[in-house]
Parts: C-alpha cells; structure tokens; sequence
C-alpha cells in the first residue's frame, strides 16, 4: 500500500521567522497520520525548519540540488550539504527549474543518481506544456521525461523515488487538470515504470499530482485510484490551508 505524500511547494517566499512561525502553528494541527506531509523550503531556512520539525510529523525538501558533491559551481548547493542538515526529499526537475534555469533531462538524472546516492529521496517532476497537451504530446512528453530520469536508477531505487506530474499549464494558473485527465496521465506514467522495470515497481511508487491543488479539490484529487499524493504551490503557503490539505 503505497502511503500518500502531500508536499508543499514554498517556491521563493517566506524569511526564516516566518518559515519557523509556520511549523509552530501547524505542527499539532496536523492528525492524519496515514498521509507524510512535507515542506520544500529555500536553502536558506532548511536548518531552522530541521530544527522546528524535530518530533513532528513534517518531513523536509529541498527545491534543488547540484550533482556533485563539491567543487566551483557558485551558488549551488550539493548533496552533502544537505545530508549534513538531515534533509529527507529533494525536488528535482521542477518546471520553473526547466524553464528559468535551463534544467534538462540529463542534468534530472544526474541529480536523481546522486540524490539516491546520498539517501536523499528525489521528488522527480514531469509534465507537458499547453501547447504539448493541445497537439496531444502529453504521454510521448511525459513519457520521455521519466525515461531519462530513471536512467540508470535500480529496480529498487526506483521504488523509492517520488514523482510529481505537473502539468506546467496548470502551474499557479488556477487552471486544474480534471482529477480523471490527471489520473490517466499518472496511471500511464506507472505504465511506463511498469516497462522499465517491472509491475511490482511500478505499484510500489509514488506518483503525485501538481498544478493548483488547493483544500477545495485535493479530496476528489486523492480519491483517484493511481495519485498518491500532491505536490502544492500556492495552497502550501497558509497555515490552515497547509493543514486543510495535509488532513484530507
């Protein structure tokens, strides 16, 4: 049975006060214990937010990731930097991160190897384009994005990976794949899994849904049979909101 994950997405807000203020006023507010919440935080509030999180249920990422452990890449961070703080997931391939800071599949799979390398759990993120979805690329989109991602990851690595299908379309639009269309998509994406390494894998990973979840549809969103969980932007800011979706 495979245990969903909500991950709130902070992007670039909140300073440290606010991060910590966050965790204080959400952390016994949150019961349902069957669902690991999450916060992906910027780098710089992650030690706080370890810090404030210690005994509770919430788990934390980081937004990003360098694939090597050291050496002269100004303003990046590496795996062990994060090892050191006690960092659970990563996010890795985000849109945002594809778009603005010229991400691509290779540099995905790099990173994905060395977060496993690190026992860095990777939130592996896919997705297609308005124009892809409107041609109907979607699955060869998609499709080809977990394929370079997975490259080279063992069967049982594999298993430990999380995936979050962002349709970047419905990325802080207000627009919402319907949760049958988000559904499709994840329940084709386990297929792909499914050819790369077995069936048993693909029922073992996770697959999250992304792009405008908030506390009004994230129930008829989790209620699908193959999304397990949701990676969430805009939503994940606000306290009640954050418990609102992690409580579903």
């Amino acid at each position: 049975m495979r245990k969903p994950i909500i991950a709130g997405n902070w992007k670039m807000h909140k300073t440290i006060k606010e991060a910590v203020e966050f965790v204080n006023e959400v952390k016994d507010k949150i019961n349902n214990t069957d669902v690991e919440a999450v916060i992906c935080a910027p780098f710089t509030m992650l030690t706080e937010l370890k810090k404030a999180t210690e005994g509770t249920n919430i788990k934390l990422a980081a937004q990003n990731m360098h694939f090597e452990e050291n050496g002269a890449f100004t303003g990046e961070v590496s795996p062990l930097m994060l090892k050191e703080i006690g960092i659970d997931y990563v996010v890795i391939g985000h849109s945002e991160r594809r778009q603005y800071f010229n991400e691509t599949d290779e540099t995905v799979n790099k990173k994905t190897l060395k977060a496993i390398e690190h026992n860095i759990m990777p939130i592996v993120c896919v997705g297609e384009t308005l124009e892809e979805r409107e041609t109907d690329k979607t699955k060869d989109v998609v499709k080809v994005q977990v394929e370079e991602a997975f490259k080279s990851v063992s069967s049982e690595d594999a298993k430990k990976v999380v995936i979050a299908y962002e349709p970047v379309w419905a990325i802080g639009t207000g627009k919402t794949a319907s949760s049958k269309d988000a559904n499709d998509v994840i329940g084709y994406i386990r297929e792909v899994i499914k050819n790369i390494y077995s069936e048993d894998v693909s029922e073992e990973v996770r697959i999250q849904y992304g792009g405008s979840v908030k506390p009004s549809n994230v129930e008829e969103i989790m209620n699908e049979d193959d999304i397990d969980g949701a990676l969430v932007g805009g939503a994940s800011l606000n306290p009640a909101d954050y418990v609102e979706l992690v409580n579903f």
